[in-house]
């Protein structure tokens, strides 16, 4: 039996529209979901960047349920696997939502957000990071926010007590370390030379710290109350950190490019037409996002 479920979360965390639709997850979306979703997106302008490549990755992640390679979709783990049958249905619901965009945030957190507090120059970056839209007075979360905080808070208020409680610990020490690292970056721009500490930079490398192991704690929480292994955790920084990730920084590029060149093409203007579009094939034609179960699974 398939079970239907509004895609409209009260968090405007782009992934939370990336719904498992094969018979084996036993959950199912629809097409007027999809057109929802670009639509409240639309707000944020039609300039793509590194900052907001995961809302349209979301909709791919739709896109290649609904018409995507089949064997990959046999592939992925469903609601029959491992520990989640035992779980809450919510529970269940929430993990196969967010483990793949929680993991492209991992990917972001180790490949973009590392090098970006290492490098001063990139400091100016961070601070989008933590940037608050008011566009036209609706307020929109930050990335942060959107693509690590809002996704924690979901799956541990969905999950037993007993490991909920640890998943919020988890989620606390990160957002603590988020904290620090804006703090730490604040008001400094390459524009505008201002002579940084040497303790400034030592702090920022701290808190990135802090919260690449607050990540790796929750993950860790979630796939033993999941009994499904799937979320990579973060290795320490060093010069086998890449190696011991088991995951590709090449593919990762790859993936915010063909992302960034799909809403180049077109993104919320297809708003009107994209249950058409995911019906014909046209997106996955034209956008070449990859195969985001392959992309989960790499390593």
């Amino acid at each position: 039996m398939k079970i239907a479920y509004p895609l409209a979360l009260v968090v405007p965390f782009a992934s939370a529209f990336s719904v498992p639709s094969n018979e084996k997850t036993g959950l199912s979306s629809t097409q007027n979901g999809a057109a929802a979703f670009v639509t409240s997106n639309s707000n944020e302008g039609s300039s793509t960047t590194r900052r907001n490549f995961i809302s349209l990755v979301s909709a791919s992640v739709l896109t290649s349920q609904l018409i995507g390679n089949p064997e990959a979709a046999d592939a992925a783990s469903g609601s029959n696997d491992g520990n989640l049958p035992d779980l809450p249905s919510e529970a269940v619901r929430s993990y196969l939502q967010y483990r793949i965009p929680l993991q492209i945030a991992a990917d972001s957190y180790i490949f973009d957000y590392q090098e970006m507090v290492g490098n001063i120059d990139k400091w100016g970056e961070i601070g989008q990071l933590f940037q608050v839209n008011n566009n036209r007075g609706q307020g929109q979360p930050s990335k942060i926010e959107r693509d690590f905080v809002n996704p924690m808070r979901i799956l541990l208020l969905s999950m037993p007590p007993d490991v909920s409680e640890e998943m919020r610990e988890a989620q606390f020490r990160f957002e603590k370390a988020m904290n620090g690292i804006s703090k730490t970056t604040a008001g400094y721009r390459k524009d505008l030379p201002v002579e940084i500490p040497a303790s400034s930079v030592v702090a920022a490398k701290a808190a990135w710290e802090d919260g690449r192991v607050a990540l790796n704690d929750f993950f860790a929480l979630l796939n033993g109350v999941t009994g499904l292994p799937e979320l990579k955790a973060i290795p320490p920084a060093g010069p086998k950190q890449t190696e011991e990730y088991g995951r590709s920084a090449r593919r990762y590029n790859e993936l915010i490019k063909k992302t960034k060149l799909c809403q180049n093409r077109g993104g919320p203007a297809l708003s009107q037409a994209w249950g058409q579009l995911m019906v014909s094939g046209y997106l996955q034609d034209s956008c070449g996002i990859p195969d985001l179960d392959s992309y989960f699974y790499q390593g």
